[in-house]
């Protein structure tokens, strides 16, 4: 039977309420796998910064702490099981290496080569989510490795979304296009493409990031994977596993109020780190909109609840 491997490594969040906004994305994603199948031996959760009351934190992601876990895998996955690395953080390009940025050294893809070259198994997801993580993409690509980045160069260095959306797909039903109950690789970052542009659309801004995937060992990423694509082939029949809306109500109206929120929720995650990017005035406006349209929904659902 296929055992999955996961790492997950929150870099620096930079300012406070990004930290708080990574460190979201990635306790979301350490619980989804969880619910998944990877079960807590097979699970490292490395954090840039110290959260607490969070059991599931292995420890601090440093270069020295990411080295001790992927060794650890390589002595235990097998040739047909898989390993799922993320990456969630901020990242830098100076014009000729890519760094994720970490407390201590940061880490290059040529780091990560040394111990990816290490794993037994040709089944290795690596996504960074980062700024600046497309020459991760092309400094790994091999053939056994499916590559994820949330750019399309190192030039485009402003904080992303992606993660948060690719985050989400893995554990939605509404990224399973093919209804079979599990959201491969492939079906995630297609979800969560769409996701980002839905946003900067939404604000009216020039997307400053484009997902790019790779699993040909081509070097070269794309845009548009498909399941009969050069990219997507084996994406697509990838996967942490079975997809669930578990923590959403049985009852259909309340699910879809639940699931109403959620959407305004990411609306204003995805705002706040788009801020920069905006007029302040505008900002301000429709982040107090939104907050409203929460409050009002939130307020829906509890007399839908009887509460």
């Amino acid at each position: 039977m296929l055992k999955v491997f996961l790492l997950i490594v929150v870099g620096l969040g930079g300012d406070a309420e990004t930290a708080k906004t990574f460190h979201r994305w990635s306790n979301t994603l350490a619980e989804a796998s969880e619910r998944l199948g990877v079960t807590s031996e097979r699970l490292v959760y490395l954090v840039g910064e110290p959260v607490e009351g969070d059991a599931r934190v292995s420890g601090r992601a440093t270069k020295e702490e990411v080295t001790k876990a992927l060794t650890k895998f390589a002595g235990a996955a097998g040739a047909d099981d898989l390993v799922f690395i993320a990456l969630i953080g901020h990242g830098q390009w100076d014009g000729r290496s890519a760094k994720f940025n970490m407390p201590g050294p940061d880490m290059g893809p040529e780091d990560f080569d040394v111990l990816l070259k290490k794993l037994p198994t040709k089944k290795i997801v690596f996504v960074n989510t980062a700024s600046s993580s497309a020459p991760f993409l092309e400094a790994l690509s091999a053939p056994g490795r499916t590559l994820v980045s949330a750019t399309r160069s190192g030039a485009e260095h402003y904080t992303t979304l992606f993660g948060g959306y690719f985050v989400d797909a893995l554990n939605s039903p509404n990224a399973d296009a093919d209804k079979n109950k599990r959201v491969s690789v492939l079906e995630a970052f297609q979800f969560a493409k769409a996701e980002v542009a839905r946003a900067y659309e939404r604000e009216g801004l020039l997307a400053t990031e484009h997902p790019m995937l790779d699993d040909d060992g081509d070097k070269k990423g794309s845009a548009d994977p498909s399941p009969t694509g050069a990219d997507g082939k084996v994406a697509a029949v990838l996967s942490l596993g079975d997809a669930s809306e578990e923590g959403l109500p049985s009852d259909p109206k309340l699910r879809a109020l639940h699931l109403e929120r959620r959407e305004m929720e990411r609306r204003v995650e995805s705002l706040r780190l788009l801020k920069d990017s905006m007029d302040p005035a505008r900002y301000t406006s429709e982040l107090e909109k939104l907050v409203t349209e929460i409050a009002l929904k939130t307020r829906e659902i509890r007399a839908a609840e009887g509460k």
